[in-house]
């Protein structure tokens, strides 16, 4: 084996540890930092800013997930303005659900997803198949339904 070819053999079995490193990213654990560049603003403002951006941001990836907000695919203002129109209040009806219940919007939707009311009219008779829902769900439903500042 040539002297190079033996250099960059012992070279790839090597490995070490940059302790360094490894100290400084311990010492680091669990700290947060933040970039900014509103340097009148007091530490807290800036970390609430960042607290508020983090929920928008969670807001837009449950919207395009849970209500299944996909890319718009119109080509006239009008028809834009509609779609969103609509994903912004299915977006504010969830938060609103949220907060009435306590339940996460994915939490709902599972669950209440699987309880229907079916209506069914054989000549002149009416049947309506109704599957009892849970109770969490019932409760659920109880503060949804309640007047505001009941729940």
């Amino acid at each position: 084996m040539h002297s190079a070819q033996k250099k960059n053999a012992d070279d790839a079995a090597t490995k070490s540890v940059n302790r360094e490193l490894e100290a400084k990213t311990r010492a680091l654990a669990g700290w947060k930092g933040y970039t900014t560049n509103l340097v009148g603003q007091p530490a807290e403002f800036v970390i609430d800013a960042y607290h508020q951006l983090w929920r928008i941001e969670r807001s837009f990836r449950m919207s395009k997930h849970d209500l299944q907000a996909r890319p718009i695919y119109r080509h006239t203002r009008e028809s834009i303005e509609a779609h969103l129109t609509i994903v912004f209040a299915a977006l504010a009806v969830s938060h609103w659900i949220e907060n009435r219940t306590g339940w996460s919007i994915k939490k709902f939707v599972r669950t209440a997803r699987r309880y229907r009311t079916v209506t069914i009219q054989a000549g002149r008779q009416i049947l309506t198949a109704v599957e009892p829902v849970p109770d969490d769900l019932a409760q659920a439903l109880i503060k949804i339904n309640a007047p505001t500042g009941a729940h």
